[in-house]
C-alpha cells in the first residue's frame, strides 16, 4: 500500500531575496511592523543607520549574513506570514471600493507638495506631509482608483541637528536614489521625460514611480543632465529658496504633474489639489481644452473647474502662497497667448487685494478653478468661508461654498505592534478593515486591566529605550562629559507619568506655554509622590527664528537642575521619533492658539494608542473631545480671544489646573488590586472614540462620498452632446458678468404689526434685469434678525416679466420670536452651476 507524506517545499534563496525586495519596493511594509522586522534583522546596525530603509539595508547587509537569516527557521515561520500577507493584500479583490455602486469614470489624481510614507522616504517636514501620505495609504486599502502626484527632493527637508546652546542647525543630505524604494518610470523603452517652460528655458523632469500598497504616486525630479545647474536644484529642498524657486517649484508640480499623468495614460476623473501649491494643474488643464478641443478660455476654465476638488490646510492669509504680479508676469506671462487670453482676465483668476496691492493668490486661483472645496475640521471649515468671504460679496460667511472634511490618521501606520497583538486577540478577525466602524471598538471592553496596562507599559518602556539612545548620541556629538552621557540613561522614569509634545515649533502652537508658571510647574513635575515628566520635539521652519528660540528654551529649561530629567527635549523629529512617542507616552499635549490650528493629527494617533488628549479645543479635538465618557481634556474654553496674553494666561491657567486636580491624580489612583482601573477607562474611551471617527479610512470615505463622487457626476453630465452644458454656462456667465452692473432691485413686503415664529411675510421683488433672461435668476426674500445678523431664505416665484422688468413673489415664514427686517435679493442662477454661489454675485434691494 502506498503512503503519501506531505512535504512542505521551501522556497530557494534566491527567490525569497526577490520577494524580500518586491516588498521592499511597495510601502506596504510601511504600516506592517511584522514586514519592518524582516528588514531590522537582516542587519540592525544598517536599517537604523539608514533610517529603517529597507531597500537600503538589502543593498548594503552581506551576502553571508543574507544566507544565514534566511535559513534560520523562526525567520522564515514569520517571512512566509508577512509574504502571505503582502500577497493577500495586493491581489484582494473585494475591497470598500469595489462594493459601492456608484463608480468613478477614472481615477483620483491627488496632488500634494510633499508626501510622508516612511523616515527613509525623507520628501516630508510635517503634518501636510503626513497627511498626504496616509491618504495614498488607505486609498490603497479602501481600493480607490486612485494615483498620487508630487516632487522627489534631493535633499528633502532638513535633518535638525541642536547645538551645545540649543539652537537648531540644518543639515542637507543628498540621498541616493538608488537606494529608494522607487523606479523610473519609461515610455517606448526610454526614461520618460516631461517637459515645462520656465523664464523661456525647456526645464526637463524624469518620474518616479513610488508603489504605495495598491496605488502609485509618481514623483518629478528635475535633476538631470539636459538641465541648468540651477534647474537641476529646483526639486534640490522642499521648502527651500525664495519666492522665485517656490513659483518655478510650483510649475513643475502643477503643470509638469499634469503633463506626467497624460504621457502615462492615466485616465483621470478627479483632481484633488492637497493645498494650493499644485494650483497650477488648473491652468494646464485649461491649455489643454482649449488647444484640444477648441474651447475658449471660458468654457475650457467651466471644464477644468468642474471635475477639481481644492483643500486649503491653513487658517491664516500669511500661510497661503502669494506672489506679486510682476513675478507672475515673468513666470506665466507667455500664458496669456497661450491661453488666449488678457493678462487682467488672467490674473484676475488668482487676484487678492492686499494693502500693499494686488497679490496673485494660489489660494484663490485654486478656489476660482474648482467647484468644491474644504477645510479640514469642522472649524477650519468655518474659519476659511470667513477668510475668503470677500470672494463672495454680499454673501454671509456661512453660504461661501467651503464645506469640510476633518482630518483622520492611518491608524495601521501608527498602531503599536503590542497594541495589533492584543487587538487581534479580542476584536473581530477583520478588524483591520474596518477601523472606521465605530461599533468595532466597543469589544476594547473585553480586553481585562492587567493584559492592557502591560501592553501600554511595554511601549512606554520600548519609548523611554529609544529617547534615550537618541539623547546619548546627541551627547556624545556635543563631546560631553562621560557623566552628561550617563545621564541619559536615566531620563523617563517609566512608573513616571509622561507627557508628550512633539509637531511643527510655529509660534502659534505654543510649545513654551507649559513654562509660563515656572515655579507652579517645578511643584507639579517634583511632586515627590506623584511625578509628572515631559518629552518635547519639533522642527522649526530654516527661516523661523522665533520657531528656534522656542526650542532653545525648552533646551535651557531641561538644563534646570530643577527640572533636568523631568524636561527632555529630543532633536531631529520625524515619523520614526513620531512613531515612538505617540505609542509611549501617557498624555499627548497639544496648546495652539486657537483657532490657528486647521487640524492636527498628533493627537489622534496618541489616541489610537491609548493616550489620552490634554489639548485646547481648536482643530479636530472640538469635535473629539467628550468630556462626559473622559476620552481627554481640554485646555481653557471654547473661544477667541482679542489679547494674546490674555489668551495665554488663562489657557495656561487651565493647563496647570488639569495637571494638578484632575490627570495627575486620575494617573495615580489604585483600586484594591492595585490595577489603574480609572486610567484604563480614560484610555480605552480614547481609543474607542478615536479610532473610528478620526480614521483616515473614514476620512477618504467622506472624501469619496462628499465630493470624488458628487464632482465626477456633475462633470459627466455638463460634458454630454458635445460640452453643449460647458458651452451654455460660460457664455451665460460673460453676459451675466457685462450686465450685472446695470440690474436693479425694488423689494415690499407686507407686515404685520404683530405676529407670531411660523407666521408668513409676504414679500414682492421687482428686478430691471438689464438683459438677463429672468429665468435664471434667483429672487429670494430675506428675514434678518437684527441682533444677531441669523437669516432666513425664501425663494421666490418668477410673476411676470415685460418691459425689462420682471416681477417675483412670495412668502417667507418668521423663525422665532424678535424683532425683524424684511429684504430680498437677487443671485445668477442655473441649475447646472456647482452652487448658487458660483458666481459670486448678488444684489441686495
Amino acid at each position: 500500500m502506498n503512503t503519501l507524506t506531505k512535504v512542505t517545499v521551501m522556497p530557494s534563496l534566491p527567490k525569497r531575496i526577490e520577494r524580500l525586495q518586491d516588498l521592499a519596493y511597495n510601502l506596504y511594509w510601511s504600516w506592517t511592523p511584522r514586514a519592518q522586522e524582516l528588514y531590522q534583522e537582516l542587519n540592525p546596525e544598517i536599517w537604523e543607520r539608514y533610517h529603517n530603509n529597507p531597500v537600503r539595508t538589502l543593498i548594503e547587509v552581506s551576502q553571508k549574513d543574507l544566507q544565514a537569516v534566511l535559513k534560520n527557521p523562526d525567520y522564515l515561520e514569520r517571512y512566509d506570514q508577512v509574504i502571505k500577507d503582502f500577497d493577500a493584500y495586493i491581489k484582494q479583490k473585494k475591497t470598500w471600493y469595489s462594493k459601492q455602486k456608484q463608480k468613478l469614470s477614472g481615477k483620483i489624481a491627488y496632488f500634494s507638495a510633499e508626501f510622508a510614507y516612511a523616515e527613509s522616504l525623507p520628501i516630508y517636514s510635517g503634518g501636510l506631509g503626513v497627511l498626504a501620505g496616509d491618504h495614498c495609504k488607505s486609498a490603497s486599502d479602501l481600493g480607490l482608483p486612485f494615483v498620487g502626484v508630487g516632487l522627489l527632493y534631493h535633499q528633502g527637508y532638513f535633518t535638525q541637528l541642536l547645538d551645545k546652546d540649543g539652537w537648531q542647525q540644518e543639515r542637507y543630505d543628498e540621498q541616493n536614489l538608488s537606494t529608494l524604494p522607487i523606479e523610473l518610470a519609461r515610455k517606448d523603452g526610454r526614461e520618460l521625460r516631461v517637459h515645462v517652460d520656465i523664464l523661456g528655458r525647456d526645464v526637463q523632469s524624469r518620474v518616479w514611480i513610488l508603489q504605495v500598497g495598491r496605488i502609485k504616486v509618481y514623483l518629478m525630479d528635475t535633476n538631470v543632465p539636459e538641465n541648468s545647474p540651477e534647474d537641476r536644484n529646483l526639486t534640490a529642498r522642499l521648502y527651500g529658496g525664495n519666492q522665485e524657486m517656490r513659483i518655478a517649484q510650483e510649475m513643475i508640480l502643477g503643470i509638469g504633474g499634469v503633463r506626467a499623468l497624460r504621457a502615462l495614460n492615466e485616465n483621470i476623473a478627479i483632481w484633488h489639489m492637497n493645498e494650493g501649491h499644485a494650483a497650477f494643474l488648473g491652468i494646464e488643464r485649461v491649455r489643454e481644452f482649449e488647444q484640444q478641443l477648441g474651447l475658449s478660455f471660458r468654457e475650457a476654465v467651466e471644464l477644468a473647474a468642474a471635475s477639481t476638488l481644492f483643500t486649503t490646510h491653513t487658517p491664516v492669509p500669511a500661510g497661503n502662497d502669494a506672489f506679486p504680479m510682476d513675478l507672475i508676469d515673468r513666470y506665466l506671462g507667455s500664458w496669456y497667448h497661450t491661453l488666449n487670453v488678457s493678462r487682467e482676465e488672467f490674473q484676475e483668476l488668482a487676484r487678492h487685494d492686499q494693502p500693499w496691492g494686488p497679490t496673485f493668490s494660489m489660494t484663490v486661483l485654486a478656489l476660482k478653478l474648482s467647484r468644491a472645496a474644504n477645510g479640514v475640521s469642522a472649524l477650519h471649515g468655518e474659519v476659511s468661508r470667513k477668510m475668503w468671504n470677500f470672494l463672495y460679496p454680499g454673501a454671509h460667511h456661512t453660504e461661501v461654498p467651503i464645506g469640510h472634511v476633518t482630518n483622520g490618521a492611518h491608524t495601521l501606520t501608527f498602531l503599536a505592534q503590542e497594541l495589533r497583538d492584543l487587538f487581534d486577540q479580542h476584536l473581530p478577525e477583520d478588524w483591520k478593515e474596518r477601523v472606521h466602524e465605530k461599533d468595532l471598538w466597543n469589544d476594547l471592553d473585553k480586553i481585562p486591566d492587567a493584559e492592557f496596562t502591560q501592553a501600554l507599559h511595554d511601549l512606554k518602556k520600548k519609548m523611554a529605550k529609544f529617547v534615550r539612545e537618541r539623547l546619548k548620541r546627541q551627547y556624545l556629538r556635543h563631546g560631553a562629559s562621560a557623566a552628561r552621557v550617563a545621564s541619559a540613561e536615566k531620563v523617563l522614569d517609566t512608573h513616571t507619568l509622561t507627557i508628550g509634545f512633539a509637531r511643527r515649533f510655529a509660534t502659534y502652537k505654543r510649545a513654551t506655554l507649559l513654562f509660563r508658571d515656572l515655579e507652579r510647574l517645578k511643584r507639579i513635575v517634583n511632586n515627590p509622590e506623584r511625578p509628572v515628566q515631559f518629552v518635547f520635539a519639533g522642527k522649526a521652519h530654516p527661516a523661523d527664528n522665533p520657531g528656534k528660540e522656542f526650542i532653545q528654551q525648552i533646551y535651557r529649561y531641561a538644563q534646570d537642575p530643577e527640572l533636568q530629567g523631568k524636561i527632555v527635549i529630543m532633536e531631529n523629529y520625524d515619523m520614526e521619533v513620531a512613531r515612538h512617542l505617540v505609542q509611549g507616552v501617557d498624555v499627548w499635549l497639544n496648546n495652539p492658539r486657537r483657532p490657528l490650528e486647521a487640524s492636527g493629527t498628533s493627537g489622534m494617533k496618541a489616541s489610537f494608542n491609548g493616550s489620552p488628549n490634554l489639548s485646547i479645543l481648536d482643530g479636530w479635538w472640538v469635535e473629539g473631545h467628550d468630556p462626559v465618557n473622559t476620552n481627554g481634556w481640554a485646555i481653557g474654553e471654547e473661544r477667541e480671544y482679542e489679547n494674546l496674553d490674555v489668551q495665554d494666561d488663562a489657557d495656561a491657567y487651565s493647563l496647570y489646573d488639569l495637571l494638578e486636580n484632575h490627570i495627575v491624580p486620575a494617573y495615580y489612583e489604585r483600586d484594591d488590586s492595585k490595577l489603574r482601573h480609572k486610567w484604563m477607562n480614560i484610555a480605552r474611551a480614547a481609543i474607542k472614540s478615536v479610532a473610528p471617527q478620526f480614521s483616515m479610512a473614514r476620512q477618504v470615505i467622506d472624501y469619496t462620498k462628499q465630493y470624488y463622487q458628487t464632482l465626477d457626476a456633475r462633470a459627466q453630465s455638463i460634458s454630454k452632446e458635445d460640452l453643449k452644458a460647458v458651452r451654455h454656462i460660460a457664455g451665460w456667465k460673460n453676459w451675466v458678468r457685462q450686465q450685472w452692473s446695470r440690474l436693479h432691485v425694488e423689494a415690499f413686503s407686507e407686515l404685520p404689526e404683530h405676529a407670531k415664529p411660523g407666521d408668513a411675510v409676504k414679500v414682492y421683488v421687482r428686478v430691471q434685469t438689464a438683459g438677463i433672461d429672468p429665468n435664471t435668476l434667483r429672487v429670494e426674500g430675506v428675514i434678518r434678525r437684527q441682533s444677531d445678523d441669523v437669516r432666513t431664505f425664501g425663494v421666490l416665484t418668477l410673476q411676470s416679466s415685460q418691459d425689462g422688468w420682471a416681477e417675483y413673489a412670495g412668502e417667507v415664514a418668521l423663525p422665532e420670536s424678535g424683532t425683524f427686517e424684511v429684504g430680498a435679493r437677487v443671485i445668477p442662477y442655473v441649475s447646472d452651476l456647482s452652487t448658487p454661489l458660483e458666481l459670486g454675485l448678488i444684489r441686495w434691494a
